[in-house]
């Protein structure tokens, strides 16, 4: 017998509320929909609250992970079917649901190295672009994230969803875009700012030693205070009519000439 079968169950609906930002900001948690995206958090090493989950719905070896959970201290909560569909948001549920502590950190808590290679991405407003950011800079090696003068919070499910939980692996944080060229001018990191208005070519920059790259929302760009104070101003050559690619997109192919250089750069073992 699940231990909840009720929809309208009190501890589901304490669930559920983390889908409002409001609530995720005032408890500082955040939920996790999906089988892959929950294993990846366990990965790095997050903590969960506490882990609902359906036997009805579950995926092959999933009890495994439902252990996993368990022994890593969280409630572990048995749903029926028709409970675990109105608790969680995605179509076509695969029977984990999880309560986990959101994974943003503050500016000074980012790993600073040597060779630090940092995602900045100005007012991008949708889950999905800021996902998919975060899957290439997981891809990438990249040492951070960080959402200058955010829109929405990295404990979007919709965002850890499409980020496939790799925003529990690559360090976030949020803050204005003041305070960010703040960080990296304390911890000399210089600044490589995507614009279609620049004459050199992403290719052109030097991305070999500590280095952020900045992207901006489609529609406004990167600030003029980002431009102003970035080391180089690049841009993707485009030979077609569209004016601008997908922020997501742009991101990929510029982190990626930073992974050429730098491979290039390294001495073969």
């Amino acid at each position: 017998m699940p231990d909840i079968t009720s929809p309208s169950n009190p501890r589901l609906k304490a669930i559920s509320a983390l889908r409002r930002r409001r609530e995720r900001d005032a408890t500082g948690l955040t939920i996790i929909d999906g089988y892959e995206e929950f294993a990846l958090a366990l990965d790095a090493g997050v903590r969960p609250r506490t882990l609902a989950w359906c036997p009805d719905l579950l995926v092959p070896g999933g009890e495994r992970l439902v252990e996993r959970a368990r022994a890593a201290g969280a409630q572990v909560l048995s749903l029926s079917r028709p409970a675990f569909e109105k608790a969680a948001y995605r179509q076509g549920p695969d029977g984990i649901l999880a309560v986990v502590p959101g994974a943003e950190r503050s500016l000074s808590g980012l790993p600073v190295g040597p060779e630090a290679l940092v995602l900045i991405a100005q007012a991008v407003e949708k889950p999905g672009n800021l996902g998919a950011m975060l899957r290439t800079a997981d891809a990438a090696g990249a040492h951070a994230v960080i959402s200058a003068d955010p829109v929405t919070d990295w404990g979007n499910p919709n965002l850890i969803r499409a980020s496939k939980g790799t925003v529990f692996s690559v360090p976030v944080a949020a803050a204005s875009a003041g305070q960010t060229l703040a960080w990296l001018r304390e911890h000399g990191i210089a600044l490589v700012a995507t614009t279609p208005d620049a004459s050199q070519p992403h290719t052109g920059a030097d991305y070999t030693g500590p280095v952020a790259i900045a992207v901006g929302a489609e529609k406004t760009g990167l600030d003029a205070g980002l431009l102003a104070a970035a080391t180089h101003r690049v841009r993707i050559p485009m030979s077609g009519r569209a004016d601008s690619l997908n922020v997501a997109t742009s991101a990929a192919i510029v982190l990626y000439e930073a992974v050429r250089q730098r491979l290039a750069a390294s001495p073969p073992a």
